[in-house]
């Protein structure tokens, strides 16, 4: 079996102590100068804590992981250097997981959860505007508006991108009379979850940035001043700020909550502990390499696997003689083509339940719940 490693005294995630006295370590040691920020909290504003459903699904996620040496020395080089998080590796090897592990463990809250596609843009990480919304609404009160001293004024009808007026004529609606008269713009504004972890907090949050590879080939270029800076400004805000110099908007957590933004700028405390995750579908430029720390995940060899199921389903595989054999039935069907590791872990749930029993579903069981990821069988 393999040796469990050695706690350092310098680590922060699964290191000496409770949870709660490494986390204050975190908040309370010095940063590097260049990764030091000043945003300061919103005193009428509560992040979600560990407690309610968001923290159960984050700790039952996170507390079934199973990280080696390697793993932890490098996560807490990212956590003391305040630097975004790099994972690479084959899918099911467990990356995203081991964002999860990193909340459970230090005590961080629910994780934010931000997942890539082919179409996301920085944007959507950092917040939401209904701008269509808030246009419709504003019509709608132009049109019920009283009629003036001497009669009826001229209806003005709202469409997205154009205002069409009662003599017929057409022409780009005016963002200064707009904002007179449409509804208050923190109705139709929402922190994205890269915006809610960028919030100045009494405690980092942690960000998931799933799959970047699957991005547009700018996204990681974009990210380089948010994560440099440790905020952005909301442009909407920032061009209302002298009438509106504060405003109080929703939460990727909580759409109803009320986090007040001054002069539009958003400016963190603490950088969020921000993992990226990639399946290594693609290369990423040397400046957004450089601003990170980078760990690549093996898939597990048998005896990291056998404490996986220790963990995760409270199963010795040393003391059963069916367990070995699907350890090595899965690492045997690894050489194949990419398998995950919760493949395994459902084999032995369901041996656990007495599915697949017999002797001759043995072949037909296999294929069912271990079929390959990739390769020729895939």
């Amino acid at each position: 079996m393999e040796a469990e490693a050695v706690v350092k005294d310098w680590w922060l995630y699964r290191g000496t102590g409770e949870g709660a006295d490494r986390r204050a370590r975190l908040e309370t040691g010095s940063p590097p100068p260049w990764r030091d920020f000043t945003g300061s909290p919103d005193p009428g504003y509560a992040p979600p804590g560990c407690e309610g459903p968001a923290w159960e699904r984050t700790r039952r996620r996170g507390e079934g992981y199973v990280p080696d040496e390697q793993e932890m020395d490098v996560v807490n080089t990212a956590l003391h250097l305040r630097r975004p998080l790099l994972i690479t590796g084959k899918p099911g090897v467990g990356k995203s997981t081991l964002a999860y592990s990193i909340a459970s463990d230090l005590g961080l809250g629910p994780v934010l959860h931000w997942p890539i596609t082919s179409r996301t843009v920085l944007r959507d990480g950092l917040y939401l505007y209904d701008a269509i919304g808030r246009l419709q609404e504003a019509g709608l009160e132009q049109l019920c508006r009283p009629a003036g001293p001497t009669g009826p004024a001229a209806p003005a009808t709202v469409t997205a991108g154009t205002a069409e007026t009662a003599a017929g004529t057409t022409a780009e609606p005016d963002p200064d009379t707009e904002a007179a008269h449409a509804p208050s713009i923190s109705r139709y504004l929402r922190l994205g979850p890269l915006g809610t972890a960028l919030l100045p907090q009494d405690r980092p949050r942690v960000l998931l940035v799933d799959e970047i590879d699957k991005s547009d080939i700018d996204l990681p270029g974009d990210l380089l001043t948010v994560f440099e800076d440790g905020g952005f400004v909301v442009p909407e805000l920032a061009r209302l700020a002298k009438e509106d110099p504060t405003v109080a908007i929703g939460t990727d957590d909580d759409p109803d909550a009320s986090v007040h933004i001054s002069q539009g700028r958003v400016q963190c405390r603490y950088f969020p502990v921000v993992v990226l995750t990639s399946n290594g579908e693609r290369d990423f430029p040397p400046a957004f390499l450089r601003r990170c720390v980078r760990l690549h995940l093996e898939p597990p060899g048998p005896e990291k696997l056998a404490r996986i199921v220790r963990r995760r389903l409270g199963v010795d595989v040393e003391a059963g003689g069916e367990y070995q054999e699907l350890v090595q039935d899965f690492i045997d069907r690894s050489g194949d083509g990419d398998l995950a590791t919760d493949q395994l872990l459902n084999a032995i749930q369901l041996r656990l339940a007495g599915a697949w029993s017999a002797p001759a579903d043995r072949d037909r069981f296999l294929k069912t719940v271990m079929q390959h990821l990739t390769g020729p069988t895939a």
